[in-house]
């Protein structure tokens, strides 16, 4: 599978930018919440990427169906790269306050936007349909090979040159996988949207999802039950508050998932997951759950870790089902309109879901938070097993193109 042309190019492009956003996640959380010591301080950081994400991640998604889907991804890269500089320079003259760091975040939002819908959209033009799945399984592998990667590296490379050495090294990997980029060969290009205007072209792609219970189960399930279950924005306090541990063990438990998610996806590289694949993801949301259950109530560091070393492994297996049945799903012509509303959905569940566990935190405190979060997070996987009884009944990928 990795032998296709561009495949190589495309997963280190791919690893590259997710490094680089992993990296600059650490230190952006550090660095506000080491200014302000406010809970409230970094659910802003969240919502400030969520904002121009919600605005623009549909008509991004209309761009997809209509134009080169590699040019666009390149744009986007460039655009955060420049993000990366422009927190560089805030950082290296000492500007006071957070209200800078929030503008540019607002900016990296929108090149989010638009990376987003283009990477999941490019994939299947680069490998055949029937390895689709494999292909799936070994990037999702290998980003979160960049994720375990990255938040050790922020940390470290915080603690030794502070923000300007590390935002330095997230331009460069922006710049990179931009430039990668070029050498990723598109076997195949997708159908063209055409007619209507760009509202039809929304509806078309809402209506389809509309009509395809496995695609709207899958993103819904995902968007509610790491928007109301997620920990990840509490990490900071945890590592401050709870833990006692500095930037270096707040990068450990930002890797810890991703640990987690890389044995997984070693796991189902080799073993391609193809039977009771409904019933598979539902449980594997509900061990998310009670795992960050787990992690809220824990107060020793070695806990804590294997808590969300568990939660990542589960999560790696909703991941790759979930992106499996909506590919399978989705017909190229409406891909990057669907692909539009999974991003949008995953980008509520993380960044509006950041915000959520950042007011929590404000008024429960933040254990009080995420044991709430936990316990939603299993609501939410049986009311979705009783009211997407076909997708949970579902056995093999190849059933989801099957239509309604």
């Amino acid at each position: 599978m990795l032998r296709h042309p561009g495949m190589r190019a495309f997963m280190a492009a791919r690893v590259a930018a997710v490094l680089a956003t992993q990296v600059q996640a650490v230190v952006v959380a550090w660095q506000v919440y080491d200014l302000t010591r406010a809970p409230l301080a970094l659910a802003y950081v969240g919502l400030a990427q969520f904002i121009p994400m919600l605005c623009l991640l549909l008509p991004a998604g209309d761009l997809m169906d209509r134009f080169a889907r590699r040019p666009i991804l390149a744009a986007s890269w460039v655009v955060s790269a420049l993000c990366s500089a422009l927190l560089w320079w805030l950082s290296g003259h000492g500007v006071a306050g957070v209200s800078s760091i929030y503008a540019v975040l607002v900016l990296y939002g929108c090149a989010r936007a638009f990376a987003g819908p283009a990477l999941q959209s490019l994939l299947p033009q680069i490998v055949p349909r029937e390895q689709l799945a494999q292909a799936i399984a070994v990037n999702s592998m290998l980003m979160r090979s960049a994720t375990i990667t990255g938040p050790f590296l922020g940390g470290l490379l915080y603690a030794l040159g502070g923000g300007e050495l590390t935002y330095l090294v997230c331009l460069g990997c922006f710049v990179l996988g931009a430039l990668l980029l070029r050498y990723v060969t598109v076997a195949h290009a997708a159908p063209r949207a055409v007619g209507g205007t760009i509202w039809t072209r929304f509806a078309e792609g809402i209506g389809f999802i509309r009509s395809r219970p496995v695609i709207l189960g899958c993103i819904s399930l995902d968007l509610f039950a790491v928007l109301l279950g997620g920990v990840v924005a509490l990490l900071p306090i945890y590592a401050h508050e709870v833990l006692h541990v500095g930037p270096q063990g707040l990068g450990a438990l930002r890797s810890a998932m991703a640990v987690g998610e890389v044995g997984m996806g070693l796991y189902l590289s080799a073993r391609p997951l193809n039977r009771r694949v409904g019933a598979t993801m539902f449980g594997a949301v509900a061990v998310f759950g009670v795992a960050n259950l787990v992690f809220a109530l824990s107060h020793w560091f070695w806990l804590s870790f294997v808590a969300l070393l568990v939660a990542g492994m589960a999560d790696m297996v909703s991941v790759y089902i979930r992106g499996a049945l909506v590919q399978f799903s989705t017909p190229d012509a409406m891909r990057g309109r669907v692909q539009a509303v999974n991003m949008l959905f995953i980008g509520s569940s993380n960044e509006l879901g950041e915000f959520r566990a950042g007011t929590s935190a404000a008024w429960l405190g933040p254990v009080g938070a995420a044991v709430a979060g936990g316990l939603c997070t299993l609501g939410v996987v049986g009311t979705w097993a009783a009211a997407f009884g076909g997708l949970r009944r579902l056995d093999r990928f190849e059933e989801a193109g099957a239509g309604p």
